[in-house]
């Protein structure tokens, strides 16, 4: 039996970030339920969908397209339709697209409803073996304007440092923590929850060490130690 959603509202819906078993039951019936679902990439989310035999309509969500997007989203959500709002993986909000749709739906004072999930920051965090009473979530570091200054306020930070990295900037960013932060203990989450999932732990030099040596894939989550100065 299909639950039962009130019409108009915004559901946040997390996803898994690799093993498509890490799904809520809630967060299944409501992707079946909604009147469509705001996918970044409908051919990835497609998958998850086909996985649990789930035919609600799609529309792409993304940021090329978000500017003229969201308007047409708003205008669902005050005609009283319900959107099921998806990342390609994890969260959505949390370093990527969603978080406009978000802040326009509060504009317009429509309600929102998160149901919660997967998270490929507090999945590495948990495991990384680092201290995460406190902690500063900073997404991907930029890549040219602004990297250096942001470098230099993260050398300063006295609680742990969460980062998303790609497989071709990994070793760069890595050493730049090691220049910036110094050598300071640090873990790495790599294609968690997926087949070849990998956790790598120790001095931000050992984990340079081992991308030095080999071609990196897949997504990364670095987690770095706090500044006890």
């Amino acid at each position: 039996m299909r639950c039962q959603l009130e019409k108009g509202i915004l559901y946040i819906v997390a996803t898994p970030i690799g093993n498509l078993e890490d799904i809520s039951f809630r967060a299944v019936e409501t992707l079946k339920t909604v009147d469509v679902v705001a996918c970044e990439d409908t051919r990835r989310t497609g998958k998850l969908l086909n996985h649990y035999d789930i035919h609600t309509k799609m529309t792409p969500y993304h940021d090329h397209n978000k500017e003229h997007k969201t308007p047409f989203l708003i205008d669902m959500l005050k005609n009283g339709k319900s959107i099921g709002l998806v990342s390609d993986a994890g969260t959505p909000s949390i370093s990527d697209p969603g978080f406009y749709l978000i802040r326009e739906a509060i504009k317009n004072e429509l309600q929102i409803s998160p149901i919660p999930g997967p998270s490929a920051l507090i999945s590495a965090a948990i495991v990384s073996g680092l201290s995460i009473n406190r902690f500063s979530f900073e997404g991907y570091l930029p890549r040219k304007k602004g990297r250096t200054k942001r470098l230099k306020q993260l050398a300063e930070y006295d609680v742990t440092i969460v980062i998303f990295e790609g497989p071709h900037r990994i070793l760069k960013t890595l050493r730049d923590l090691r220049d910036f932060l110094g050598d300071r203990k640090a873990a790495i989450g790599r294609e968690m929850t997926k087949l070849n999932e990998e956790f790598l732990r120790g001095n931000l030099s050992d984990l340079i060490a081992i991308f030095a040596e080999r071609k990196p894939k897949g997504e990364f989550v670095i987690i770095v130690e706090r500044n006890e100065k």
